[in-house]
């Protein structure tokens, strides 16, 4: 950020003007090499780190609470609803101030605040270091996967015993000095259980403890779902394309003196999500939760699909939009690429709205998943597919559209997707997209039928609690 905020403030280092009143068609003066390095090495210094700190910071939050306390776990609940609510309430400052002030006072100021906003939240952090609940490291989870696989690989010709108790585990003693909880052998992917068979060299590489595996085996099981995540985040991508960019065609004043940027629409999505994640965690959970015994009120998997749901209708609602502002078009004969179709704005409302609720259910959802089904060890590692899915999903929807934008331009066709919105039929596209997402929708259903979620730590309790008894008891006293 700090990058960033040089770049647009110091001479030397921002681009040349092109001077008032002159369009972008018309300049001919572009950025030395220098100017775009430091800013594209901004933008991907920031990558980097918002992929070190997204999946700890949400990890580290919720590793706060204490799931063997019944209190702190029932809260735990509803920390992933107001972990999100923080972050989407940030989002709405960035889309409504920071959008207004470097659009209209100065580029510099405009990440000036966002780059001291960052200063003081490290140090704030930092403040409070030693009221944290640290967990001790555990390894490098991609080392102990590995493990289990290549030993696996390395036994494929060994049988597995009938029964799974002769399969290597660590002790109680061994558990604890591991700092990880013991894990109940499972059969879902059998052809791993081969790493803990008790046959030959017993390095790391060649026999693995049964909790091991089977951390492997839970981190393995979530990827055919993390995979239906990447189409609903692909669509999710045209929130901040193409949704932004109709916007730009629009009737955008209100009142005689103000324009409202097409930037600033983000902001309705987050005003809605704020909204729908209280009325879904105070009201929703508890009346779900009175019928389904269900202390999340829903599923995990049951909420991501309403999100699913969501998303589909609100391609069908920017299908009809976009038919509706072609229409317009029409009638008015608008085709320059900077003409202004008589439409206001707002009529992109009912689909930023409800992208915003979609993400109350979808976004949060996904994130809550991939931790709660994460082993203890390896918690990081669960948020990070939460990260992944959305990376991926924008990967994937460049893909998409440069695919349709190619396939739609064959046999003298223009194509779907041009540069000019007002001669494009972007309709089909989001079209196309809402049935990409009903079919994406039937697998998640195939996949969320098979897919077993672990056993929840009231059960961990009481086996951990039982083996503390047992193993406190003497030879003696057990017979």
């Amino acid at each position: 950020m700090s990058l960033l905020t040089l770049a647009v403030s110091v001479p030397a280092l921002r681009p040349p003007s092109c001077g008032h009143g002159i369009k972008d068609e018309g300049c001919d003066k572009t950025a030395s090499a220098l100017q775009k390095g430091i800013f594209y090495g901004a933008l991907y210094i920031i990558a980097v780190g918002t992929g070190g700190t997204k999946p700890n910071i949400s990890t580290m939050g919720a590793d706060q609470f204490d799931d063997f306390e019944p209190k702190e776990k029932q809260q735990k609940l509803s920390f992933f609803n107001w972990w999100m609510f923080s972050i989407f309430f940030g989002t709405l400052f960035s889309n409504t101030f920071l959008v207004y002030i470097q659009d209209n006072v100065d580029w510099a100021l405009g990440y000036g605040i966002p780059t001291m906003g960052l200063a003081l939240s490290i140090i704030v952090f930092l403040a409070g270091n030693s009221f944290y609940r640290h967990k001790l490291p555990a390894g490098s989870p991609f080392t102990k996967m590995a493990q289990v696989l290549v030993a696996s690989v390395r036994k494929w010709k060994v049988s597995l015993p009938n029964d799974p108790k002769e399969l290597h585990e660590l002790g109680i003693e061994g558990s604890a000095k591991s700092a990880r909880n013991r894990i109940d052998h499972t059969y879902l992917l059998r052809l791993l259980d081969k790493a803990a068979v008790k046959s030959g060299p017993t390095s790391p590489w060649m026999l693995c403890p049964v909790t091991q595996v089977e951390e492997t085996k839970q981190m393995i099981k979530m990827l055919p779902v993390l995979m239906v995540t990447f189409i609903p985040s692909a669509m999710l991508a045209q929130l901040s394309t193409f949704f932004v960019k109709q916007g730009t065609t629009l009737d955008r004043s209100m009142g005689p003196h103000f324009e409202i940027p097409p930037a600033s629409l983000g902001a309705f999505v987050t005003i809605f999500m704020l909204a729908s994640l209280v009325l879904y965690d105070r009201c929703l959970v508890p009346i779900a939760r009175h019928y389904t015994k269900n202390p999340r009120g829903i599923t995990l998997l049951q909420r991501m699909g309403i999100g699913m749901i969501l998303h589909i209708i609100v391609m069908i609602i920017a299908f009809v939009v976009e038919r509706k502002r072609l229409s317009v078009a029409r009638e008015h004969n608008v085709v320059g690429k900077l003409e202004i179709v008589p439409l206001s704005i707002f009529v992109l409302l009912p689909q930023f709205a409800l992208v915003g609720i979609s993400d109350t259910f979808l976004e949060v959802a996904k994130l809550e998943f991939f931790y709660d089904q994460a082993p203890e060890g390896m918690k990081s590692l669960g948020t990070s597919y939460f990260c992944s899915s959305i990376g991926v999903g924008n990967y994937l929807s460049s893909f998409i559209l440069s695919t349709v934008s190619g396939i739609t331009k064959k046999h003298g066709h223009k194509g779907w997707i041009l540069d000019n919105l007002n001669l494009s039929r972007i309709d089909y596209y989001y079209a196309f997209l809402a049935i990409l997402g009903f079919l994406n929708f039937l697998l998640f259903l195939l996949v969320a039928n098979y897919f077993v979620y672990n056993v929840d730590m009231d059960s961990k309790r009481d086996l951990q609690r039982a083996m503390e008894t047992s193993s406190s008891k003497s030879p003696v006293q057990i017979l």
